[in-house]
């Protein structure tokens, strides 16, 4: 390696880059109130900022959740740090939208509103996968369903409008920031425009939000119109023309990159290769046509990738815009929806990302590229902020289950480089990982054992959108500037990845050893192939911080559905639960491992479903609930199951759709009633699938056998029975709800994910899988062989 590479290498995965990227430290804005004091909760009322001295509000944030003014909820996380700059900030929180009246309970604010629509999606806050009305609502008072409104973003930011014409509107959270482009609407199965011109707001701010929010603030403070602020990293804006100096490219000339020697091409796992590895441009066939009906006026020519070479010394596509093809396009044709999903998919990178446009009517959805990560520093600074850990008093007491949930959990990093399709992760926070110091979380553990009402000395998690990626990155400086790979750990790990665990082990140990904690719990997901390849980490891991069961998530067994999800083969979970059962034993415990898996996901048959179902039974796992795959906006899965096509492969002319996937409530129901095997209610499903598929050895009463033979005295009788989760005997002399298989393993609710990780299935709150895309907080988971039935 040559002295020059050498100097590449890196072991510390944090952001330092702020001079070669024009970037501010967050830490470095000057004070807008220089004696401006925190609040002790920011105001939801005039009498409390009455109370404060304040005859107005300088921002106001408006959001579908209670407050709680917590590090693990958007709407506080962003307030306080705003506040932090010295700005009077304000909570309108679940208002009545029936009408304009709530949102004006605090006046006018002197700079902008704020609008997210809490740490969920309100479409998943509302509804279950199929479609189903929920009955409660974790992140409100009293668990009560109901208090915010479908597609909270859009109807807030109506409402806000009507209040106040010329009040800017900042919009973000993650149901903002994955709408941000035309997609796939699963609820009314249309695709639709981006909520930035549906909401009518100004600006919307996608992904961790800090950076973003703190020059977008200053500059409206500064005096700057809202309309002039359009260059702003990790937000979207309308426009009329290109912004200028920034050079157009034409959506279907980037999907075959060139080869960068001499390292291997990280865009190589997005390609058909041959053999040897190269690249074959031609696979596929002919590229799509591009049939936008213009370009943005006043730009440069729109070209092709191969047209502009450029110098790896300088920073990689500066200035260069990707021209999508417009909204109407992508509502007609499915093949330039999935084009369009693909080019999403590999821009995600700060580092050598280009901006987004897309036509929608006359004017043009401009997504600048991501923001880059705040460094270890700043990340400190956020999570030190003066939250009180509690809700605010105005909900005098009434439990709200999202803050039970995670009162007691340590957030200790952003991002995920997993890259699974389904999850919507690394389009919200992006891949490369921040990670907080180890001071500033042994401080916020100091701080739950002061602010915590009923603390017991047991830490729920210490975690974040995977357990086990904390401090870990990329070690090639070079390379991960031009990375557009969608995964770090698919189909293999990438060999410039930094797999050593030493210091999460050393964290874990610095945090058992405080005098006032018990137990610490990592309920967070480990990602097993990661683990792997540090036994130490497992053994750590599996001697101190289980508590009897521990959940992963393999989400499916089938090598064909697995490649789909870009999720490692089976034979890792075996690697994984042999080196689990021999460090429980000489930890002298009798803990269990808990499999995750997933339902309906594309490329999921019902022959892959049986196959699942027979690795259940012979593996002794009976599932107590099922999560089918929920099609979330901007996940690739989701454009699989719209369009049948595969993004993470190139798309062309010739492309056909090969994806398989299970529509309607019917084929859905039957992969889920698959699952659930056991359930006698689903009895004739399974009998049903299996004479279809010609199983007939997995009916009878054997030990191999997944149903009995049809029994007409003991069948159809549901009502008598009781239906699972009901706590009423079914008819053999066991609670319906009973989830113990044979040696007394509670098997839990498989979940598995869902399209964003953000939110899971059952409706309750999944901290890790939220993200602060400007009002959010973090948060929502080979070969084509089928498995054999044996």
């Amino acid at each position: 390696m040559t002295a020059a590479k050498d100097e590449e290498y890196i072991t510390d995965n944090d952001f330092k880059d702020f001079e070669k990227y024009h970037c501010k430290d967050i830490r470095t804005y000057p004070k807008y109130r220089k004696n401006h004091v925190p609040a002790p909760f920011l105001p939801m009322s005039r009498k409390e900022m009455d109370k404060l001295g304040w005859d107005s509000c300088d921002i106001i944030i408006v959001t579908g959740d209670a407050y709680i003014d917590h590090p693990s909820f958007c709407t506080s996380i962003v307030g306080r740090y705003l506040e932090s700059f010295g700005f009077r900030v304000g909570v309108i929180s679940q208002p009545d939208w029936h009408s304009k009246d709530a949102f004006m309970t605090l006046g006018r604010p002197n700079l902008f509103f704020g609008v997210n629509a809490g740490n969920m999606d309100s479409m998943i806050n509302h509804y279950t996968a199929d479609r189903k009305i929920r009955s409660d609502d974790a992140y409100t008072p009293g668990n009560v369903a109901g208090r915010r409104p479908d597609r909270a973003v859009t109807v807030y930011t109506q409402r806000v409008r009507e209040a106040y014409k010329d009040i800017p509107v900042i919009i973000g959270g993650i149901e903002a920031s994955l709408r941000r482009l035309a997609h796939y609407d699963y609820w009314s199965d249309t695709v639709k425009n981006s909520v930035l011109p549906d909401s009518k707001a100004d600006i919307l701010v996608f992904g961790n939000g800090e950076r973003p929010l703190a020059e977008i603030a200053m500059r409206l403070a500064a005096g700057e119109s809202v309309r002039e602020i359009r260059d702003v990293r990790g937000t979207a804006v309308m426009v009329k023309k290109a912004l200028p100096e920034w050079v157009g490219i034409d959506s279907t000339t980037v999907d075959t990159p060139g080869f960068i020697e001499p390292e291997p091409n990280p865009y190589c796992v997005m390609c058909h290769t041959d053999d040897g590895g190269k690249e074959n441009p031609s696979a596929g066939g002919e590229a799509i046509p591009f049939t936008a009906e213009d370009v943005p006026q006043n730009s440069s020519q729109v070209t092709g990738a191969s047209d502009r070479k450029i110098s790896l010394e300088k920073k990689l596509h500066d200035r260069e815009y990707i021209l999508l093809p417009s909204v109407q396009d992508v509502k007609q044709d499915r093949r330039l929806y999935a084009h369009v999903r693909r080019i999403f998919i590999r821009e995600c990178n700060p580092e050598c990302a280009r901006a987004l446009v897309q036509k929608h009517g006359e004017r043009y959805v401009w997504v600048n590229p991501p923001t880059f990560p705040l460094s270890s520093a700043e990340l400190d600074y956020v999570y030190a902020l003066p939250f009180r850990r509690v809700p605010h008093p105005a909900y005098k007491g009434q439990e709200i289950p999202a803050f039970e949930m995670i009162k007691n959990s340590v957030s200790i990093m952003r991002g995920c480089f997993g890259g699974c399709s389904f999850c919507s992760i690394v389009a919200h926070e992006g891949k490369r990982i921040q990670s907080r110091s180890e001071k500033s979380i042994l401080k916020e553990l100091k701080e739950i054992s002061e602010k915590t009402p009923g603390f017991t000395g047991v830490i729920s998690d210490l975690g974040g959108p995977s357990a086990n990626m904390y401090g870990l990155g990329c070690t090639n400086a070079r390379m991960r500037s031009l990375c557009r790979k969608p995964s770090c750990l698919y189909p293999t790990p990438c060999r410039f990845l930094n797999k050593d665990h030493g210091r999460l082990i050393q964290l874990y140990r610095d945090a058992r050893a405080l005098p006032f904690i018990k137990k610490i719990l990592i309920a967070s997901g480990v990602r097993i192939d990661l683990a792997l390849f540090d036994e130490n980490y497992i053994r750590e891991l599996v001697t101190y911080h289980v508590g009897g069961h521990l959940k992963i998530a393999p989400e499916h067994m089938a090598p064909e559905v697995l490649e789909l999800m870009l999720k490692p083969d089976e034979k890792i979970y075996y690697d994984f639960k042999k080196l689990f059962d021999r460090y429980s034993s000489e930890a002298g415990k009798k803990q269990y491992i808990i499999p995750y898996f997933m339902s309906s996901h594309p490329g999921s048959t019902v022959a892959s479903m049986i196959n699942l179902a027979v690795w259940l039974k012979r593996n002794d796992f009976q599932v107590d609930q099922v999560q089918n795959f929920y099609p979330t906006p901007m996940s690739g899965a989701s454009a699989m199951y719209y369009t049948g096509f595969n993004p993470y492969r190139p798309i062309t002319r010739e492309t056909e759709p090969d994806v398989f996937v299970a529509k309607g409530d019917v084929a859905r129901r039957r992969q889920k009633a698959i699952l659930r095997y056991h359930d006698p209610d689903n009895y004739e499903t399974v009998r049903e699938a299996l004479i279809e598929l010609n199983m007939p050895q997995f009916i009878g009463r054997g030990s191999g056998a997944l149903v009995p033979p049809y029994d007409p005295l003991t069948e159809g009788r549901g009502k008598v029975r009781g239906r699972s989760g009901s706590g009423k005997p079914d008819g053999r002399g066991k609670p319906a709800g009973n989830s113990f298989g044979r040696d007394g393993r509670r098997f839990g609710s498989s979940q598995g994910g869902s399209g964003v990780k953000h939110g899971k299935g059952s409706g309750q709150p999944d901290r890790h899988s939220q993200g602060n895309g400007g009002f959010g907080k973090n948060n929502g988971r080979k070969n084509g062989k089928k498995s054999p039935v044996k």
